[in-house]
């Protein structure tokens, strides 16, 4: 594929990430003017099924200008990423349903009871992405897809969130919610496997699926 061509097919995939990034850059804008705006649309447990607009909202609320833009800088890295790899739809949905899942996924903590941010849906882009490269690519791409998958993996074990879903630790003003990032990648990675095989019976033969060989039946003299 040319490289024209490629961006074409990768299109939908960075309308996604640059739509969050400035979504939530004018999350940050509307905040200077409102203060009560974070508050409005942040991941409040207590307030997940009357409110249930905080699934998709809380990933664009920012906590401090250095977690803003450091999750800027993911979504153009993903953005990259995905056009290079010519990455199909069918990756753009899987990352819709990871959206808001993930945030739903953080019930499981009974340690949060907030959060804000777009690191649980830039995991599970990150997910979406290993998965779609090592199920449905060869040669360099399926590498890619697999050093991926192995460094995601690498850094939810180092986190441990299944013991510690809160991090006060490191260099940001803000305890982190190391749980969202593990949500975040098993809803993308579930995501990208439901997504790759409803793809693949879709364009599977019909009389395959139905049980009948497609190959016309070869007659005994």
């Amino acid at each position: 594929m040319t490289g024209r061509g490629a961006g074409a097919a990768a299109r939908p995939w960075v309308w996604l990430w640059w739509a969050l990034a400035v979504a939530a850059l004018g999350v940050a804008l509307a905040s200077s003017w409102w203060p009560g705006a974070a508050t409005a649309l942040d991941w409040q447990r207590q307030r997940v099924w009357s409110q249930p607009w905080r699934l998709w909202t809380a990933a664009l609320v920012h906590l401090d200008i250095l977690h803003l833009w450091a999750n800027v800088l993911g979504c153009a890295v993903l953005a990259f990423v995905g056009t290079a790899a010519r990455v199909s739809v069918r990756a753009v949905c899987a990352c819709f349903l990871a959206w808001p899942v993930t945030q739903l996924a953080l019930l499981a903590s009974a340690d949060l009871q907030r959060y804000a941010g777009l690191s649980g849906v830039l995991h599970a882009g990150v997910a979406v992405l290993a998965v779609e490269l090592v199920a449905t690519r060869r040669g360099r791409d399926r590498g890619i897809g697999l050093a991926l998958a192995v460094g995601l993996a690498l850094k939810l074990v180092l986190e441990r969130a299944w013991t510690a879903p809160v991090s006060t630790e490191g260099a940001w003003s803000f305890p982190v919610a190391t749980v969202a990032h593990l949500a975040g990648a098993l809803a993308g990675g579930a995501g990208a496997v439901a997504t790759v095989l409803w793809a693949a019976r879709a364009i599977a033969d019909p009389a395959t699926l139905s049980g009948r060989s497609s190959l016309p039946e070869r007659r005994q003299p």
